[in-house]
């Protein structure tokens, strides 16, 4: 086994076996548990590290072996599965020493950690599927470890959102075997390459392509929240809120946002299915939920409820960004695949923090939180404004691309669906900041908890802040060298190649 096939699976395994043995841990092995957290999520964020540099410099990585005649276990690495990888190992880690100091004294821990862990190395393993079979299996073992996670409270309210999650998650499951299977009868296995493979059989097979498109694109709609596939999402808030992060910001809705965008670019390849006429429906699909889920968010006084439905709205931003035919676009598409991870897990950092450290759930509630808790709210604000799109935090070079890629592909309606969004965002996180900063406190809170010398406990501070400045970094410091932005222009000249 060469060097490269262990740095893959050393990524894939790093989580995999810290979750085995968390599990048999016992609940009062609480330092050596913590102590296996991190030093799992440290060595995976290591070795993306490594990933990530060797991509850059064109080495290649790739793991195959035969399951059965015809269907192969593939694990690689290309410039799309690091911007993946590396957004889920950077937020595992943060959202590790989060869920550490949200859990400290409540029980069942050594269960939750063990399926957190399986939790991450699924998304781990989707972003380094090497074809449509393995993509699939990751999907699957992603739903069978987050549905512990949602239900975790063990509550009549949280049983009733698994439920839900799972009759979602679990037929979108059957619909992505059924599509895969029948792809595979048509056009043989189906591995990612850039540029798709599928383009030879686009005059021969178009309308089964049609059909077969549209129910990839249910299946992980239905993780990426697509209207009206998004019902699960806004119930699963019942979850812990290191767990509402993890949803949001690393593993189901990204992963199937990252789907679509495998299947766009990599499976069909994004010149096939402008031929073939997918990409216009899609991009009114995407369009409607971004505005669905910015109203219905207006209406939300739960916090996290409000956030929820944000996502659903933000995430479209990516799904948007692959189905309008162009390179502007394409870069917003994928930059907002990260960009949209570190502000958006920020946000639910700073409502758990709020709801642990004072009982605050509600946005009525939040009057004056800001004096009792500067830093997590300006954490909060910075989360907020980049959402907005306002300069220079990061959602601004997203909305940005996608602006300019919506007017190069010809379809300035879009570029009217963006702006309306960002007025809507405004209209929804302006409120709650006046709230925070100007607004009197109460002369109690709900269920303040003493917080020592900081405002909140430091493993709950450290996280929001350290995402809240990567808010600001990928604005600021946007075309440097291993940002964001730089990689999806990286994948863009690979999709739009220079005449």
């Amino acid at each position: 086994m060469s060097a490269s096939d262990l740095l893959l699976w050393g990524i894939l395994l790093s989580s995999f076996v810290t979750g085995l043995v968390i599990f048999f841990l016992s609940e009062e092995s609480h330092r050596l548990r913590t102590w296996l957290n991190m030093f799992g999520a440290g060595i995976k964020l290591l070795l993306v590290v490594a990933l990530l540099r060797g991509i850059y410099f064109g080495e290649e990585y790739g793991v195959r072996w035969t399951m059965v005649p015809g269907i192969e276990f593939a694990l690689g690495a290309d410039k799309s599965s690091v911007l993946f990888v590396t957004l889920s190992a950077s937020l595992w880690l943060l959202t590790t020493i989060y869920a550490v100091g949200y859990l400290e004294g409540s029980p069942h821990r050594s269960r939750f950690f063990g399926f957190f862990s399986m939790c991450v190395s699924a998304t781990t393993g989707i972003a380094l599927s090497a074809n449509l079979v393995t993509f699939l299996l990751f999907y699957e073992l992603l739903t069978v470890s987050t549905y512990p996670l949602v239900v975790h409270r063990g509550s009549a309210t949280a049983l009733r959102a698994g439920a839900i999650y799972l009759a979602y998650t679990l037929t979108a499951g059957v619909v992505f075997l059924l599509a895969t299977a029948w792809l595979h009868v048509v056009a043989g296995p189906v591995s990612f390459v850039e540029g798709g493979t599928l383009g030879h059989l686009a005059a021969t097979h178009r309308i089964e392509l049609q059909v077969l498109f549209w129910l990839f694109v249910a299946a992980f709609g239905v993780k990426v929240a697509l209207v009206p596939l998004h019902g699960w999402l806004p119930e699963a808030m019942v979850a812990p809120a290191p767990v509402s992060a993890l949803l949001h910001a690393v593993a189901v809705v990204k992963a199937g946002a990252f789907g679509i965008v495998r299947i766009v670019y990599d499976v069909y390849g994004v010149r096939t299915a402008a031929d073939l006429d997918l990409l216009h429906p899609l991009a009114i699909v995407a369009s409607v939920t971004i505005i669905y889920g910015s109203l219905r968010a207006l209406s939300q006084d739960e916090l996290k409820k409000r956030l929820a439905y944000s996502t659903v709205s933000q995430v479209s931003y990516i799904t948007l960004g692959a189905a309008l035919f162009g390179p502007l676009a394409t870069i917003g598409g994928l930059v907002h695949l990260v960009h949209q991870g570190i502000m958006k897990i920020t946000l639910f950092f700073c409502a758990g923090n709020y709801a642990e450290t004072l009982g605050v759930h509600h946005v009525s509630a939040m009057n004056g939180v800001g004096r009792r808790m500067p830093w997590t709210t300006v954490a909060f604000t910075i989360g907020c404004l980049g959402m907005i799109g306002i300069p220079p935090f990061a959602g601004y070079i997203s909305k940005w691309y996608l602006q300019k890629g919506a007017v190069s592909a010809g379809e300035p309606w879009v570029a009217l669906v963006l702006g309306a969004s960002s007025v809507l965002n405004a209209a929804y996180f302006l409120p709650i900041l006046y709230r925070a900063w100007f607004l009197p406190p109460p002369e109690r809170w709900p269920e303040e908890r003493p917080a020592g010398r900081w405002e909140t406990h430091w493993m709950l501070l450290l996280p929001p802040l350290a995402t809240a400045l990567a808010v600001v970094y990928a604005g600021l410091f946007a075309e440097s060298t291993f940002s964001p932005l730089t990689w999806a222009k990286l994948i863009a000249e690979k999709e739009y190649p220079a005449p």
